[in-house]
């Protein structure tokens, strides 16, 4: 498999992870962004340093569920997730994760395939435990 296949294979994974992660076990989430409870449908993981970062592309402090309305078609919607963020993780761990997004970072195939095994497990341990199916 290539790069870019494996890149794309954990980029579903981490998603599904992020947004399992976020959710209420009654299928509804917090949007990170407008802080608004929808279901978990809607939910998207955003990012709040771009993914052509790749330092930060698979950190989970980088990534959080955003509804589709925010992540996809609002301009402003970092300045919600900038200040719901730092509520989350803190000062210190936000502005690490700035210095990390600005790192130059290239993932060889072992660490990407890793990353899937083990994202993999996570996914189907909290689709289990929280009652949502992930598609």
């Amino acid at each position: 498999t290539n790069q870019a296949t494996l890149v794309k294979k954990l980029d579903k994974v981490f998603s599904q992870y992020i947004r399992l992660r976020d959710a209420y076990p009654n299928g509804t989430f917090r949007c990170i962004s407008c802080g608004k409870i929808k279901p978990f449908e809607q939910a998207d993981a955003g990012h709040f340093h771009s993914r052509r970062h790749m330092a930060t592309r698979f950190d989970e402090d980088n990534a959080s569920a955003e509804c589709r309305a925010c992540n996809r078609f609002s301009a402003d919607h970092l300045i919600g997730y900038r200040e719901n963020l730092i509520k989350k993780i803190g000062i210190q761990r936000f502005k690490m994760l700035h210095v990390k997004a600005h790192q130059s970072r290239k993932w060889c195939r072992f660490e990407l395939d890793q990353l899937i095994k083990y994202y993999t497990i996570l996914v189907k341990k909290l689709s289990e435990e929280k009652g949502i199916k992930i598609k």
